[in-house]
């Protein structure tokens, strides 16, 4: 990703951990004049090498640039560390990991002090920032005119999607991809756990699972589907009758490997409820209306 077709305005980051560092060395690689600070210095110092221009303060790194991006370690690290300074008129992009509600609490913050507010969510590692073909992109939500003024410096170290005016958006949009990822790994994590001990090695399974876990994938669309459209009957392949009686096959073999069902309990169970709350309405269901219990209020 390069950026040689905008201008390069001087612009300033705050935060210089593992992601902050590889944002930082990329725009310098684009020729961005770029001021930075943290609050453990050696961290700064050891850019200016590479052409960034160091701040002794949060305040003076502000003053420097009409654009300020921030990859602090939370939410209220930003408070904190701005707390003295002056944001009027300043464009404020917040990298820092946070939620939807303090996304849209810190949009309210950065508006009362004069500042126009966008924040984001990383989908990348530092390894994949600026990295062409590594399929980083980070999420903004917020000011759209704040996006669309420095999209093109935004777009430097990986892609950029808007997600709506929103602030909470962002965050929204990382958490549900995140979280969609970790109960992925929880369902790997449980596969390779019911083979320990066998005479199958891991290196074999693997293949296999990917295999499997992409011929899965259609679940992704056709949940959205129903979801949307309230219909999870027509066109069932495998329905949820089925899959819950099928379900004590899953628990039983666990049982008999040794291994803890945690990581795939709940999602039976889940299943579970959505058929026995009414047998004669849910049978014939796809797996998907499952999901409609989790957002029943009072549910802990």
């Amino acid at each position: 990703m390069t950026d040689t077709h905008v201008t390069k305005r001087p612009m300033t980051l705050l935060g210089l951990g593992d992601m902050g560092t590889a944002l930082a060395r990329t725009w310098l690689a684009a020729g961005h004049p770029l001021t930075v600070w943290n609050r453990t210095a050696a961290k700064a110092e050891a850019l200016a090498s590479e052409g960034a221009r160091v701040a002794a303060s949060p305040a003076e790194a502000v003053g420097a640039s009409d654009l300020i991006v921030l990859c602090l370690l939370d939410d209220a690290s930003i408070g904190a560390v701005l707390d003295a300074a002056d944001l009027t008129g300043k464009d404020l992009v917040n990298l820092t990991t946070g939620t939807p509600a303090e996304g849209r609490a810190r949009a309210a913050w950065a508006e009362a002090r004069g500042a126009r507010f966008l924040d984001a969510g990383i989908m990348a590692t530092p390894a994949m920032i600026g990295a062409p073909g590594a399929g980083a992109y980070v999420f903004y939500s917020g000011s759209r005119p704040l996006f669309e003024a420095h999209r093109g410096t935004l777009e430097v170290p990986a892609a950029a999607r808007f997600v709506g005016e929103d602030p909470g958006h962002a965050a929204l949009h990382d958490v549900a991809l995140l979280s969609a990822m970790y109960g992925l790994f929880a369902g790997i994590s449980h596969a390779y756990a019911l083979i320990e001990g066998e005479d199958i090695a891991p290196k074999d399974l693997a293949p296999l699972l990917s295999e499997w876990l992409g011929a899965m994938g259609f679940f992704v669309g056709n949940a959205a589907e129903r979801l949307t459209s309230r219909e999870f009957t027509g066109g069932v392949v495998s329905n949820l009758a089925m899959q819950v009686a099928a379900s004590g096959t899953l628990l039983r073999t666990a049982a008999e490997q040794g291994v803890s069902p945690e990581l795939i309990s709940p999602y039976l169970d889940l299943m579970r409820e959505r058929l026995e709350s009414d047998p004669a309405a849910h049978a014939g269901e796809d797996t998907a209306g499952a999901i409609t219990l989790l957002r029943r209020p009072g549910r802990s």
